[in-house]
């Protein structure tokens, strides 16, 4: 088993934008062989179904597969590809940045351009460029040669190109994508450290597609299982840096797993935060709570799922997501993977059914 800083740099670097999420689908058959049923829906979420344990209660545990990206609309006479996001990017971070065109053909190298800044007027320059004037440069001479020789074509999938590295302390990593292949990695890592235990539930660990353009793959995969309670692995946008009110962050690098008790896609159970809660408080676990005023995750779908899902968000702070780079602190990861294995040993059928008790109130 690799390390976690060599599994997520496996992740990280990784393509995996919504709709072309095979690479990491691969990844996940590769690491879970022997280890978990493989399967997937018809949306293309892989389902890894836990050797062992019994048929319930069914614990879902799901991460995200896909990151944000683009996609080819159109190459110009010229050979300059324009682009359309495929999830949320502020434009204040792509000019200049390298991606990568995966074509039929093999990878094809850019840089995002736009006019040159010695060109724009002064009011242009105190304005962030619009994406639509934005085009990738691929070093074509002319739309022939972008297009019959190196085969980029409208619908091809678009990635960031980032390296995976080690910060001077080397407790925090940098790279693309953490959101979420830093949840995918937990839930490989947990699967294979509990080889061996006998769980008393089922557990699903389920990598989803298209998060990012509106939880599209949670719907059908918590329609395949019919969980009885999930646990959605995120990362939380860190609020830790300047700009942010001391008394107001929530999401501060090197304190843990974050415990999210709300945001505006989800109102947790209750009884579900506190076993969480207590959990983390029993063994002495770091983490911290949030209230999100803004944001969702794939919970949105599974906790609404038939007659309705107890769920939890769990997810490190990472900073700088939904950009080509991003960074994350290690022990905030291992504390999360801490929590996670332990709420999957204590997840039995007594315990699950208490959490919908209503009538115990």
């Amino acid at each position: 088993m690799l390390s976690s800083k060599d599994l997520l740099a496996q992740f990280s670097l990784a393509a995996g934008v919504p709709g072309n999420e095979g690479d990491i689908r691969r990844l996940i058959r590769q690491h879970l062989a022997g280890l978990a049923d493989i399967s997937h829906d018809q949306s293309g979420s892989i389902i890894c179904r836990r050797i062992g344990g019994l048929d319930a209660p069914r614990i879902l545990v799901a991460a995200h597969i896909d990151e944000v990206g683009f996609l080819v609309r159109f190459v110009t006479p010229d050979g300059f590809v324009k682009f359309h996001p495929i999830g949320g990017w502020w434009e204040h971070t792509l000019l200049a940045q390298r991606v990568v065109i995966k074509t039929a053909k093999g990878d094809v190298p850019g840089i995002i351009g736009a006019k040159s800044v010695h060109h724009l007027t002064p009011e242009e320059r105190n304005r962030v460029q619009d994406i639509r004037n934005m085009f990738i440069d691929v070093g074509a001479k002319d739309k022939a040669e972008a297009m019959d020789v190196f085969g980029i074509m409208p619908g091809d999938a678009i990635v960031p190109q980032t390296e995976f590295m080690e910060m001077k302390n080397p407790r925090l990593v940098s790279g693309k994508a953490f959101d979420d292949r830093a949840g995918v990695a937990l839930f490989v890592e947990a699967l294979t450290q509990l080889a061996g235990d006998t769980l008393l539930n089922a557990v699903y660990a389920v990598g989803t597609v298209q998060e990012e353009v509106g939880s599209r793959g949670a719907k059908t995969a918590v329609d395949q299982i019919n969980p009885d309670v999930a646990i959605v692995l995120e990362v939380s946008p860190a609020d830790d840096t300047p700009g942010f009110a001391k008394d107001e962050q929530q999401g501060t690098l090197g304190k843990g797993a974050q415990i999210r008790l709300f945001d505006p896609s989800m109102i947790p159970n209750r009884r579900f935060v506190e076993f969480v809660l207590n959990t983390a408080h029993d063994l002495n676990i770091a983490h911290q709570t949030a209230v999100r005023i803004n944001g969702g995750t794939d919970a949105r779908q599974i906790h609404l799922h038939a007659r309705g899902v107890p769920t939890i968000v769990i997810a490190p702070p990472v900073r700088y997501i939904h950009s080509h780079v991003s960074l994350l602190h290690l022990d905030d990861y291992e504390q999360t993977l801490r929590l996670l294995i332990e709420l999957l040993r204590r997840l039995d059928a007594p315990t699950v059914a208490a959490l919908t008790a209503f009538d115990r109130e």
